[in-house]
């Protein structure tokens, strides 16, 4: 994991514009944002799936750094006044605290098109366009009506709303789930001759791993601690949304993770020890304090 996410910081810094560009205040925001810390799990989960099937880090780095940069961008969005009116990120002011709101919603406006840049134009990606449009495809499909974005506006909607569990699991299939079962998958995609049923069974675990990690999350809301976090906690409870620790209870929400976690162990069981950096990413993923 550290390695991974001191490789992203090199990376981002790399491919990001430079803060003396002009527009160099909107540069300097992207800039700040995006390697302000972070855990870099999406892009953690992409390198271990490339590392199952025998791929190179190199090789999928840019798809890393895409599913990265949108990730930056939906949280510099959701923390607006808007949507969560969040304060500290990453133990940080917020963008629309460090900059102002306009700042914040062009950062997120610059960052979201070059993720589709990097995945259409980065050489080291394989070259087919059928991949390449592939690529594309996954993560459009991901931060969409039907994935992440769709997932917060149900989230918003349901502020103060009792929702059943289906819809709460629904909500965060979308929410957070798509685009973790695209870092994934846009790793699969860079593995020509993956066979379908294997596909299939990366596509159970991406979907497993997706919801418990919600739910984990939901859980550190609860019960974690503010200085481990680098966020306030306790934020879902005075907004009233609907999540699995309000719904079933902690013990139970608890219970939900173990089993989603098994079934993400099981759906890996045909690639034997090749899926081990899977494997224990998981076990990081949903044991995981902040």
């Amino acid at each position: 994991m550290e390695s991974w996410r001191l490789r992203m910081e090199r990376a981002l810094a790399a491919r990001l514009p430079q803060p003396t560009a002009v527009p160099a205040r909107l540069h300097e925001a992207m800039r700040y944002s995006a390697l302000g810390g972070g855990k870099r799990i999406r892009p953690a989960l992409l390198f271990a799936t490339a590392l199952t099937l025998g791929l190179s880090e190199d090789e999928v780095e840019a798809a890393a750094c895409a599913i990265e940069i949108v990730h930056v961008y939906s949280l510099v969005h959701d923390d607006l006044p808007a949507m969560d009116d969040d304060d500290l990120r990453r133990g940080r002011p917020t963008c629309h605290k460090a900059y102002d709101e306009a700042t914040a919603l062009l950062v997120g406006d610059a960052l979201q098109p070059l993720a589709f840049q990097w995945l259409a134009t980065d050489p080291a990606l394989p070259a087919s366009p059928t991949v390449r449009l592939r690529l594309i495809d996954l993560l459009a499909s991901a931060i969409g009506t039907f994935g992440m974005a769709g997932g917060q506006a149900i989230d918003l909607a349901a502020e103060g709303k009792r929702l059943s569990l289906e819809e709460v699991e629904d909500m965060h299939a979308r929410k957070t789930g798509a685009v973790i079962r695209a870092s994934v998958l846009m790793a699969a995609q860079c593995a020509p001759d993956l066979a379908p049923a294997r596909h299939a069974d990366l596509d159970r675990f991406a979907d497993a791993i997706g919801l418990a990690f919600q739910i984990q999350d939901d859980l550190l809301d609860v019960i974690g601690d503010v200085a481990t976090l680098g966020k306030a906690t306790g934020a879902d409870r005075e907004r009233g949304k609907p999540t699995h620790p309000a719904l079933i209870g902690i013990a139970a929400s608890q219970e939900r993770v173990r089993r989603l976690h098994a079934e993400a162990l099981a759906a890996l069981a045909a690639f034997g020890e090749s899926a081990a950096p899977l494997r224990r990413l998981s076990d990081w993923l949903l044991s995981r304090q902040y």
